[in-house]
């Protein structure tokens, strides 16, 4: 079994064994784990079933990251996307008003997308053509975005006809999740692994003992059916003229997002090439694609590359055995599906805030002082959260950024690719 599974994984060639790659695998289930959590509850604020969806995010989970390990042999794990189930959420179904079935059609689409866009060789030349700090600013804006949905989530943040937002009241359940908040913000600190899981189960145990919410009656049992969301999603309305725009955000966010932590694991990890790059990095976005297209058709929103695969990398992680390890992991998740259902929003809220405070860290990267460069990001970071839609505002950014080339009569430096994207953006507006 030693040596098939060294054979398998290339474990000898890589310096690890297999006690190293287990440990990893469930180092980095423990950091991640929160998204079993806060998907669910972020997703049945559109109507959808929130057991079933505790079921397929843990499905999608372990499908996705098995793909990681048999297409790319690579310590990754996969999952439903942050920041891509805030835009499903509140800016397709409770902002413009589309149904979570059509929304999960435009899910579908934008993996169908990215896939053949990696089969055909064109994705390269769009990462080549969006500027990289439109690539960093759409991240920063979308860790924006999720850190004021938690803050509303706290009831921190409330409607003010007036002045649009203001100052909520500190209500028993606001306390809970400030103190949750500042748990997960010290074990951070701390480097402690599991720190947004530690911080949930306080603030669940805590409104437990305050008789806030009940105390499930069986720690254990079998997992939901996952059949109220499953094949569900309607493609027909999603083609859309009107969503095209959504569906091509879904694509760009994940595409970025994807590209950026394979690079940023592997580079920690010691397993890029010579040349800089990702091995079988063609391999590991298809994966991507297929989990997104897959966890459409279970009921969920886009599956992105979780950067909390670097703790396990961390940890010793090497090759794709710490991926099936985590995979396992979410499987057993499963069955603890009646505890996970008592959880309350603002105990996931201070993990939706920590997330987005992770997110901003990569803002300094971005020139501002070249206001050339700076102005179109910054429009970017800002129209993401206060539009409410990433596609708002990835459209300002590729728009802002065209139109200034333009005037400076620079309109070379973007490139065919990027004015065709600029050009999509601002029919998308005006749809």
């Amino acid at each position: 079994m030693t040596h098939r599974l060294d054979r398998l994984f290339n474990l000898s060639e890589r310096h690890t064994t297999i006690k190293a790659e287990l440990i990893a695998g469930i180092t980095t289930f423990l950091t991640a784990s929160y998204i079993i959590f806060v998907h669910p509850a972020m997703l049945a604020e559109t109507g959808m079933d929130r057991a079933a969806l505790t079921t397929v995010t843990c499905l999608v989970a372990a499908f996705a990251t098995l793909l990681v390990a048999v297409l790319g042999n690579a310590p990754l794990m996969m999952a439903p996307g942050m920041g891509l189930n805030a835009f499903f959420t509140y800016g397709l179904v409770l902002g413009q008003g589309v149904s979570w079935q059509t929304a999960l059609g435009v899910v579908f689409l934008s993996g169908v997308v990215f896939l053949l866009l990696s089969l055909l060789g064109v994705r390269q030349h769009i990462v080549a053509a969006i500027p990289q700090p439109l690539q960093i600013a759409a991240g920063v804006g979308i860790g924006l975005f999720i850190a004021f949905i938690g803050l509303q989530n706290l009831g921190l943040v409330i409607k003010s006809p007036a002045t649009m937002v203001q100052l909520g009241s500190f209500t028993p359940q606001s306390c809970v999740g400030l103190a949750a908040l500042l748990v997960i913000v010290v074990l951070e600190i701390k480097r402690v692994r599991g720190a947004m899981l530690i911080g949930i189960a306080l603030a669940t145990l805590t409104a437990m003992v305050l008789d806030m919410v009940p105390v499930p009656q069986q720690l254990v049992a079998l997992p939901p059916s996952p059949a109220p969301l499953m094949l569900q999603l309607d493609i027909v309305s999603a083609l859309s003229i009107s969503l095209w725009s959504s569906v091509f955000s879904f694509m760009f966010v994940d595409l970025f997002d994807s590209l950026g932590t394979l690079v940023s694991v592997c580079r920690d990890a010691r397993l890029l090439e010579r040349q800089g790059t990702v091995p079988l990095i063609s391999r590991l976005l298809n994966a991507d694609a297929l989990a997104t297209i897959g966890g459409a058709l279970l009921g969920t929103s886009t599956t992105t590359t979780f950067i909390e695969s670097g703790s396990g990398v961390s940890a010793g992680g090497r090759t794709g055995l710490t991926a099936v390890a985590t995979a396992v992991m979410f499987l057993l998740a499963l069955f603890f599906t009646p505890l996970i259902a008592v959880v309350p929003p603002y105990a996931t809220a201070p993990a939706l805030i920590v997330v987005g405070l992770l997110m901003m860290r990569h803002v300094a990267e971005i020139p501002f002082h070249d206001v050339q460069q700076g102005a179109p990001a910054f429009l970017t970071i800002v129209m993401i959260p206060l539009g409410y839609s990433i596609s708002t505002g990835l459209a300002f950014g590729f728009i802002s950024y065209v139109l200034i080339q333009l005037i400076l009569g620079q309109i070379r430096q973007c490139g065919p690719t990027l004015v065709v994207i600029a050009l999509l953006s601002a029919l998308s507006l005006m749809l």
